[in-house]
């Protein structure tokens, strides 16, 4: 297996490029956790060597949750504003905004859900597109559909703290490989239920990508797939059918997903994401180079070291 990029744990990562050109790094912990902060992050100068420098939020009202998901950060209007799921173990996550002074926190709870409508939503990802216009994606159950579970949706942002119109559905299941259990006993039913989560978005080559994992994050068959688009409200169009995996199990990973997408110090762009180490003990940070080529993307070598990664990401202009 290629070496993590940080030895502890660190799920579902989120890479901060700051204007200094120096890196932060959010993640999820690992379970409940003690103390007044939750959600480590790390620094970094090089994408490659990172350092802890401690939890950054500040718990919200126990009432609410006291599991803790999948931060992500903006900086935006002279603040840092981040954006998390909190909830009961697996139950009652809804999508949360927090607001600091600097990205090492400490980040306060702004006292809003952006999800009440929602029985299940995580994930959450805010992305700014080059009108300024402010859209917030994000995972949410979908109980009544051909393949029940955990869908993509959007909705615009007017503020960074309100909603600016209604969600909207990004992307639906669409195969076997993103079961994540079948006849699983959820909502009083049991069924087979899929799972897309962990969505991220960026804009080049004219179009918008977005990336995703599927499937089970407590398995092997996890994988990170790709989405395109002419319009951050989609519709979005899935890789392949044949070729759906950017990232998938096998010598060199387990189970990778839930991605990021930076830019590297050499301007190149980057993708961050977890996979299980050789135990299956930890799920760990590890930060690769990715290319958006004219027929799709591609994830290359880690950043840290020449490219390991062989190019069998060619894929069919969508």
């Amino acid at each position: 297996m290629i070496p993590a990029d940080f030895d502890g744990y660190f799920a579902d990562p989120f890479v901060l490029r700051l204007a200094d050109g120096s890196y932060v790094a959010y993640g999820s912990p690992e379970g409940p956790s003690d103390g007044d902060l939750v959600f480590e992050a790390l620094r970094s100068d090089d994408l490659a060597h990172w350092s802890s420098v401690g939890p950054v939020l500040r718990r919200v009202d126990a009432a609410l949750g006291g599991d803790y998901w999948a931060p992500e950060v903006i900086e935006a209007d002279g603040f840092f504003w981040m954006y998390f799921s909190a909830g009961h173990g697996i139950i009652g996550h809804h999508i949360r905004v927090a607001k600091a002074e600097t990205p090492f926190g400490p980040f306060v709870d702004q006292a809003v859900s952006l999800t009440p409508n929602e029985t299940f939503a995580i994930d959450a990802h805010p992305f700014v597109d080059d009108d300024g216009s402010k859209f917030l994606y994000f995972a949410r159950d979908v109980v009544d559909a051909e393949r029940p579970g955990t869908h993509l949706a959007m909705m615009p942002l007017a503020t960074w703290t309100t909603s600016g119109g209604e969600t909207t559905e990004v992307l639906a299941p669409q195969a076997d490989w993103q079961i994540y259990e079948r006849n699983r006993e959820i909502y009083g039913r049991r069924l087979d239920w899929h799972t897309l989560e962990g969505p991220s978005v960026v804009r080049r080559r004219g179009r918008y990508w977005l990336t995703f994992s599927g499937g089970a994050w407590t398995g092997p068959g996890y994988a990170v797939s790709w989405a395109v688009s002419d319009s951050p409200s989609g519709p979005w169009q899935m890789a392949p059918r044949e070729q759906p995996a950017l990232l998938s199990s096998g010598t060199d990973f387990s189970g990778p997903g839930h991605n990021s997408l930076t830019v590297a110090p050499d301007g190149r762009d980057a993708i961050a994401f977890h996979s299980w180490d050789e135990s299956r003990a930890l799920r760990q940070l590890h930060v690769h180079h990715i290319t958006f080529g004219p027929e799709g993307p591609r994830v290359d070598g880690p950043i840290r070291g020449p490219s390991t990664q062989p190019d069998t990401f060619a894929i069919s202009k969508p």
